[in-house]
């Protein structure tokens, strides 16, 4: 019986291969592997995104709604502050395609109001003889788009001497439906403002704190745990208290925008400061120093670009936090005041519990509140997920 193993001293056997070397036969190279071997971090970052589908579903959804801001004199059927003074508390209407087993296209039936003399509340009742078709592309109020000049187009309107009121009318006889679409243009960019103010004061604080340390940093750390110790509805309602109350609507808006921002940047703060203090010993950050580049140019070419995908994904989650904040102060009557329209206004008009019993259609503003904050919480996951392709 012959061992492969060799005696003592002598050389081990080994076999070279002379045919010509192909990487292929290693590893094969397909389209699919070269593209993803090209791509950028951005089209990795696409590619990953794409797999989440509840988090495309909802930024289209996103996407959609801040879109329709830019329109919305145009999209609702009335003027924000239209009155209907025959419809007060008047309950949501259907949209009827059918009359008597007849096909007559999208309307609904007109209503007479009597009034309930036990508990002096109106009662509508819709009439079936009286069929108001709707009119789409049609002339309806007067509103200034963008308060820049006049229009009168709108997407849908009620037929010629009719009514719609597809969500139903408030106290005053205004439409919730066309309140609601005016109330998204300020609910939805507050949101956004204040997160451009709390991404701009966290990167910067949080980097400077995270590049320089010493005394800076500590002093930051110091003010970061008293402003995160103090529970935020409290800070919220003190600082909206002290805005005075003969603000225009306008300064009112600035005020808790910027009370929104300045709250709301020190988790970010501390996220860029403990990344920062990693990346801040990597060769290349010296060597940048070695050429003579200074603290802002490191801090904004060499060290922010490498997780700025993570600021951005932290930065969509934060937004859900500024419009639930806005709506709680506007609902306690702290923040934005009419005229100014907002989901959080639209709400104080279903303070009472009696009000709500009898009108349950003013608690309405709360769907679209729940579905942008859902929306943005899977569009978040969706961003923090693709921002690590390569996990």
């Amino acid at each position: 019986m012959t061992s492969s193993i060799p005696k003592p001293g002598d050389a081990l056997p080994h076999y070279v291969s002379t045919a010509p070397f192909d990487p292929s036969l290693i590893e094969p190279n397909t389209s699919g592997m070269a593209a993803f071997s090209k791509a950028s971090q951005l089209r990795l970052m696409w590619w990953q995104f794409r797999q989440h589908k509840i988090a495309v579903w909802s930024g289209a959804f996103l996407l959609v709604l801040y879109l329709s801001i830019l329109i919305c004199e145009f999209l609702a059927p009335y003027n924000l502050h239209t009155r209907n003074i025959d419809h007060i508390y008047a309950p949501p209407q259907s949209i009827h395609l059918f009359n008597d087993g007849k096909f007559v296209g999208p309307f609904v039936y007109g209503r007479e109001m009597t009034l309930d003399m036990d508990n002096l509340r109106r009662v509508y009742r819709d009439v079936p003889t009286d069929i108001q078709p709707l009119r789409f592309f049609c002339k309806g109020d007067t509103y200034r788009f963008w308060g820049l000049f006049e229009g009168r187009t709108h997407f849908v309107c009620p037929a010629e001497g009719g009514e719609m009121f597809l969500l139903g009318t408030d106290r005053l006889g205004r439409d919730v439906l066309s309140r609601i679409i005016y109330g998204a243009r300020i609910s939805l960019t507050i949101g956004l403002l204040g997160v451009a103010m709390s991404f701009v004061l966290g990167i910067v604080i949080g980097g400077l704190a995270g590049y320089r340390g010493g005394t800076f940093d500590l002093i930051v750390q110091r003010i970061i745990e008293v402003l995160q110790s103090i529970p935020s509805i409290p800070l919220w309602l003190a600082l909206a208290a002290i805005m005075p109350v003969t603000w225009s609507p306008i300064l009112v808006y600035l005020g808790i925008t910027i009370i929104l921002g300045m709250l709301d940047w020190t988790g970010l703060a501390r996220a860029v400061r403990s990344k920062l203090l990693a990346l801040r010993e990597e060769d290349y950050v010296l060597s940048a120093q070695l050429m003579g580049a200074g603290t802002s140019r490191i801090i904004g070419r060499h060290l922010i670009p490498g997780f700025m995908s993570h600021l951005i994904a932290s930065a969509t989650l934060t937004i859900p936090g500024m419009i639930l904040g806005e709506t709680a102060l506007s609902f306690l009557g702290l923040g934005l005041r009419p005229p100014i329209t907002s989901w959080g206004i639209l709400l104080t008009e279903a303070r009472s519990v009696s009000v709500i019993a009898l009108y349950p259609w003013l608690l309405i503003p709360t769907i679209p509140v729940v579905l942008v904050i859902l929306a943005f919480n899977f569009f978040g996951d969706g961003l923090r997920d693709a921002a690590d392709p390569f996990r």
